[in-house]
């Protein structure tokens, strides 16, 4: 107990201890100012790189910010398919096979080959059919898929593209959050 004590009383005091600063590295604060205009940059983080990515140039960012940009839309996906399952939807053929985690070991071997065999197609597919004709990476108009894209505002673009990725981010959270509680057993406690 007085152990606890005395620990609990240097956590207070460091509280109140003068904040140390640092000095600015000028090549991370030059690097962040390259960025700072780019989609998915906004309060309160602004370029929140904590990792260092940024001193790796301009296609590192790019690609790195690809694969947010393709992991955000799978597991949008992958959130809709959890709650739907989880609501009891399943296709034909696969009702008695439970939601979440249980899935798994309950699915035909059947239809895990179809899985790794559909993925592996999605991955050679999605690259890019645009014959270089696309804006920005994730761009998968065709000439025959446009739905207005190309009549709008720059602005309006920039709005949309970064709506995308937030949700996204907001997915990956969400389904994370929703594997761990399935793994813990209270999904229930936190889903209608």
């Amino acid at each position: 107990m007085k152990l606890a004590l005395f620990l609990s009383a240097i956590a207070s005091a460091a509280a109140f201890a003068p904040a140390q600063t640092g000095r600015t590295n000028t090549a991370v604060a030059s690097a962040k100012a390259d960025y700072a205009n780019e989609i998915g940059v906004q309060a309160p983080l602004g370029v929140w790189d904590p990792t260092g990515h940024l001193e790796k140039g301009r296609d590192e960012f790019e690609r790195l910010r690809a694969l947010e940009l393709k992991h955000g839309r799978v597991c949008m996906l992958g959130v809709v398919g959890y709650l739907t399952t989880y609501a009891g939807v399943r296709l034909p053929g696969l009702e008695d096979v439970p939601a979440g985690w249980a899935a798994w070991s309950a699915l035909p071997q059947e239809v895990l080959g179809q899985m790794v065999a559909t993925w592996i197609f999605m991955e050679i597919a999605n690259r890019d059919q645009t014959g270089g004709k696309a804006e920005f990476d994730g761009d998968f108009r065709n000439g025959y898929l446009d739905f207005g894209w190309d009549k709008q505002t720059d602005e309006w673009k920039k709005k949309k593209r970064t709506i995308e990725l937030n949700q996204g981010r907001a997915a990956q959270m969400g389904l994370l959050g929703l594997m761990f509680h399935d793994a813990l057993g209270n999904v229930s406690d936190i889903l209608p």
